[in-house]
């Protein structure tokens, strides 16, 4: 039987400074990605198998690739969102399987799990700055490390109101966001007008519309 072939994304992080952090700071960074990786199974129509690797490091699969910066941005808000002090690199890298994924990434050898992991060791040898990197370069590598530079100046506060605004297919009310935050409406569009929202979004919907022509 031939086994079906998928083309994925994966998404390689690691914690920034995680030295620096306590033993439950860093419980506390790795359940705001699980949980946001268990939120984003309904983006991508399956489970993003979010496994822990390499000390402080994570990887996760995306059935959606087209959807992988928005991934990114998600789990940098998820994180961000928990204080200022939590951070990861992000390393994306898109490719094909054959057959299921399983449960644990640590046991894919697949050439699309080793590019992104690759793509994290380069990234954090070269890069001062760079916390995201997108494949090859190119067009996509372009915009991620525009949306890295904007997202890094995000406070925990504009984190947070940004998250629910990730979501592709259907963007909440201010009203609800605000409700759930504890926050006005007004505190929130401030927010994410400071976390440059409206631009991080057409530049997402762009990406994403060009994914699928």
């Amino acid at each position: 039987m031939t086994s079906i072939v998928s083309h994925i994304a994966v998404l390689t992080g690691d914690l920034v400074g995680s030295t620096s952090l306590s033993p439950a700071q860093v419980a506390q960074a790795f359940d705001a990605l699980a949980d946001c990786a268990a939120m984003q199974a309904d983006w991508h129509g399956a489970l993003l198998h979010f496994t822990r690797q390499r000390g402080d490091g994570w990887q996760v699969a995306l059935a959606r690739p087209a959807l992988a910066l928005r991934s990114a941005l998600a789990f940098r808000a998820a994180l961000r969102s928990e204080g200022s002090e939590f951070d990861s690199y992000i390393s994306i890298a898109e490719g094909e399987v054959a057959g299921k994924l399983g449960s644990d990434l640590n046991a894919e050898t697949t050439d699309v799990f080793v590019a992104s992991g690759d793509g994290l060791d380069m990234l954090k040898l070269l890069s001062k700055s760079e916390r995201m990197f997108y494949g090859d370069g190119g067009p996509l590598n372009a915009a991620t490390v525009l949306a890295d530079h904007i997202s890094q100046g995000w406070t925990p506060a504009q984190a947070a109101a940004i998250l629910p605004f990730l979501a592709p297919d259907a963007e909440p009310s201010y009203t609800e966001v605000a409700k759930a935050l504890g926050k006005s409406r007004q505190a929130v569009t401030k927010a994410l007008d400071a976390a440059g929202y409206p631009a991080l979004q057409r530049a997402l919907h762009s990406i994403e519309e060009a994914a699928d022509d």
